[in-house]
């Protein structure tokens, strides 16, 4: 069974964090809140389906410098920001950086959920994304090298005879390692087999 999303809450203010709290959980909502973002961080989990509710302003790390720590770690998580200010600039940056939304407070909850909804199922398709890559990833490593190249060259639309010359080898092998390549990978045409090359980058030379 796949992990609940978690909808994470980082604001200094108790009452903010238990009307949130409150609201997520009417909603159905799984829901995690931290006083502070050095707490989110200690708690954080990268690679669920989630997003987060983060305050701007906050005593000790800000709401801004908290997103770009997780940008530094390579967290993929959607953030939506409140604020009690309308800082334009600090709202462009954010923006910028990745986040998906910045809310003025008091937040309307109705609007709140919905962008909390639209969050999530960004998550979810980004989780499902990096699911399917590293399932491509592990039958690539099925590959060797020479497999490799010759699908580089299959994806480019080069005839066997072609490959035969340039990788000098026989149009026989060719057609051998052409055929286990479409069998490791599970790529039942040319399209599938584009997209497995994309995964699998410029291949190594070989002289194997």
């Amino acid at each position: 069974m796949n992990s609940p999303a978690i909808v994470s809450v980082v604001d200094d203010d108790p009452a903010v964090r238990d009307s949130l709290s409150a609201l997520l959980g009417s909603a159905g909502y799984t829901a995690r809140v931290y006083g502070d973002a050095q707490a989110f961080l200690a708690a954080y989990l990268p690679g669920q389906v989630g997003c987060l509710v983060l305050d701007v302003q906050m005593a000790g790390m800000s709401g801004p410098a908290l997103q770009t720590e997780l940008v530094r770690r390579g967290a993929d998580v959607p953030i939506i920001f409140l604020t009690a200010y309308g800082d334009v600039p600090t709202s462009v940056q954010a923006m910028k950086l990745g986040a998906v939304d910045f809310l003025m407070k008091p937040v309307v909850g109705a609007e709140l959920l919905e962008r909390i909804h639209a969050a999530l199922t960004r998550s979810r398709h980004a989780q499902d994304e990096a699911s399917r890559r590293q399932a491509l990833q592990a039958r690539l490593e099925e590959l060797t090298p020479r497999e490799r190249e010759v699908m580089a060259m299959v994806v480019m639309g080069w005839p066997n005879k072609v490959i035969a010359r340039e990788l000098g080898i026989s149009y026989r092998t060719v057609e051998i390692h052409r055929t286990r390549v479409m069998q490791k990978t599970g790529a039942g045409n040319l399209t599938e087999l584009a997209r497995f090359a994309e995964v699998a980058g410029p291949p190594k030379a070989t002289s194997s």
